[in-house]
């Protein structure tokens, strides 16, 4: 690795998780290093429609997570974002009692935003009239809603926004929060993705173009990243959020840094709406942009974390990627195969995920990976987590749209 002029590292210094794969950090992190299969079930608010798989947060209660008076008044995606911002708050062992607030941001990404409170709503609407709809529907729905909430929950009275890049905005989130350290406009940066759309008309959406597995008879086997046989995505709810500051400031304090954001690049394909270029030719530029961001060689990458949806062409797209600027150094893994994919919260997860790896020196499997696709080039992990130096991570994130981004992670 090697350092350049005006290098600029975000410290990671707290995760908070509510994911298919666990309530919590740790919960989260032990099943995707296991990666005993997806976490995946027929979902009951799917019920009557044919994609009726997906991998949900059964086990979530709202009101022990977020307090049953604000519980009633947040969307689902909203509550993840809260319920996963606190733990992370307790992780970096911060006090929002005593931080100066204006210096604290918040940036979330989330691709849908408060989906399912607008069909709830709309239901009512058809069949009772509009003056039964609820006054709260505009704040449940608006996707800006989610870094909101944190902001009131927090005090944390700096930039709030929320980026929407598809299944890149979770990534694209990170991202922007690094930029507010290294401008200096904050000191902390509460940052992520959230997701809760396991709703029948968006499931409907994407069963309609063809992007869902329809191993609808074993869905604990049907997202898998990088098979032979895989077919295609299995949807996902959940969030991730991290705490960033600048690595000074976290040294001061005495935080524990479990990682370092080094690097981050974004790109567009300009080529189709739904479909990838078939080469990464956009993706590319977001993979370099990072790699030049943190002043690293692309040999000197040991770990990817694949966006690895478990389609068709996304999965060939990124190894082609991955193989041509990387080469065959970095060891590969693909977390969709235990969480399914989490859409806007996806890359925020799997950040935090890249984050824990480079941590704790493991590199979790591949889950359902039980044949290789020969045309995957990769040393992709598979059955097992393996113990690896990590000293520099990427963790890939596209979106529809062609959206890229693209996050770097050394070790502190």
């Amino acid at each position: 690795m090697t350092a350049a002029d005006g290098r600029f590292d975000a410290a990671v210094t707290g995760i908070g998780m509510v994911t298919p794969a666990g309530l919590g950090t740790a919960a989260s992190w032990d099943r995707v290093k296991s990666a005993t299969g997806t976490a995946a079930q027929r979902v009951p608010a799917l019920a009557g429609i044919p994609a009726d798989i997906g991998c949900c947060i059964p086990d979530f209660d709202p009101a022990a997570a977020v307090g049953k008076r604000k519980a009633w008044r947040l969307d689902r995606s909203s509550q993840f974002a809260v319920a996963a911002a606190t733990e992370a708050l307790a992780d970096a062992g911060l006090d929002p009692e005593t931080w100066d607030g204006a210096r604290v941001g918040v940036v979330l990404g989330s691709g849908i935003g408060g989906a399912a409170a607008w069909e709830k709503q709309h239901h009512v609407l058809l069949e009772q009239g509009s003056r039964k709809v609820s006054a709260l529907l505009i704040p449940m729905l608006a996707v800006n809603m989610s870094a909101g909430y944190i902001a009131m929950e927090f005090g944390a009275r700096g930039p709030n926004f929320v980026t929407a890049t598809a299944c890149a905005s979770g990534a694209t989130a990170v991202g922007a929060a690094r930029e507010l350290l290294r401008s200096g406009r904050c000191d902390v940066v509460i940052t992520g993705g959230t997701e809760a759309c396991l709703i029948p008309s968006i499931i409907s959406g994407f069963q309609q173009m063809g992007a869902l597995s329809e191993r609808r008879d074993r869905p604990t086997a049907a997202s898998r990243p990088f098979d032979v046989d895989r077919d295609g995505f299995v949807p996902a709810e959940g969030a991730a959020v991290l705490v960033l500051e600048r690595p000074e400031s976290a040294r001061a304090r005495g935080a524990h840094v479990r990682a370092h954001i080094s690097g981050y690049g974004a790109s567009a394909d300009a080529y189709n709406a739904t479909a990838p270029e078939p080469q990464g030719a956009g993706a590319e530029l977001a993979l370099r942009a990072a790699l030049d961001d943190a002043g690293v060689d692309p040999g000197s990458v040991d770990h990817v974390n694949a966006h690895g949806t478990s389609t068709p062409l996304n999965d060939l797209m990124e190894a082609r990627l991955i193989r041509r600027v990387l080469g065959d150094r970095p060891a590969v893994t693909s977390v969709k195969g235990v969480t399914g994919h989490s859409l806007g919260a996806s890359g925020a997860i799997e950040v935090a995920i890249a984050a824990l790896t480079v941590e704790n020196g493991l590199i979790p499997p591949t889950a359902n990976l039980d044949s290789q696709d020969p045309e995957i080039d990769l040393d992709v992990v598979a059955k097992e987590a393996r113990p690896a130096d990590v000293e520099v991570a990427v963790s890939n994130s596209f979106g529809f749209g062609g959206q890229n981004a693209v996050l770097l992670l050394t070790r502190p």
